[in-house]
């Protein structure tokens, strides 16, 4: 047994860190979503939905975000009509806890480590703000693609990018990368 051990350990350790990070940063994200009431849209979700509008804004569309009066999600009106909702599970949050989770689990130097993350965390936000923008508009123009958009292309495009800063991370800064 002692054996298996010692030549599972790389793997037991990532194994270990990885779930060690995932559950301790989602049991922290579920206590900050307690936080809010059950009507209420957390403030990471508000954020998101604020870029959403300032972005699509820069390029001269009629856009609002609000939250709605008696749910918790945000409303977004496109060209003057109530087009789709913006929930706590847009803002990429639980995305962002799985990079997370990945690159400590496979962590490097300590200032090369936090850089990647946040780096890579900035980068995920961005790219959901413009994913969302860009969906708005999608399913503005082309409605009878909505499962396909919402539910294959984007999430598609998000998770590639988190598996080529996963596959990045790994080959070039990872303690395991020589």
């Amino acid at each position: 047994m002692k054996n298996y051990l010692t030549q599972f350990k790389p793997f037991l350790i990532f194994i270990c860190t990885f779930f060690a990070a995932y559950i301790g940063l989602t049991l922290l994200y579920k206590f900050y979503l307690n936080s809010f009431g059950p009507n209420d849209v957390d403030g990471i979700t508000v954020t998101v939905g604020k870029n959403v509008e300032q972005l699509m804004q820069m390029f001269n569309c009629d856009i609002k975000v609000h939250k709605n009066r008696v749910d918790s999600w945000l409303e977004v009106w496109y060209n003057g009509k109530y087009y789709v909702r913006i929930v706590e599970g847009c803002n990429a949050v639980s995305v962002i806890v799985l990079f997370v989770s990945f690159v400590l689990a496979f962590s490097g130097k300590f200032k090369t480590t936090l850089s990647f993350i946040l780096s890579g965390v900035l980068l995920i936000y961005i790219l959901n703000v413009v994913r969302i923008a860009l969906l708005i508009v999608l399913l503005f123009n082309f409605p009878e693609y909505k499962h396909f958009l919402h539910g294959t292309l984007f999430p598609l495009i998000i998770y590639g990018l988190v598996f080529l800063l996963w596959i990045f991370w790994v080959n070039k800064f990872s303690k395991y990368a020589k």
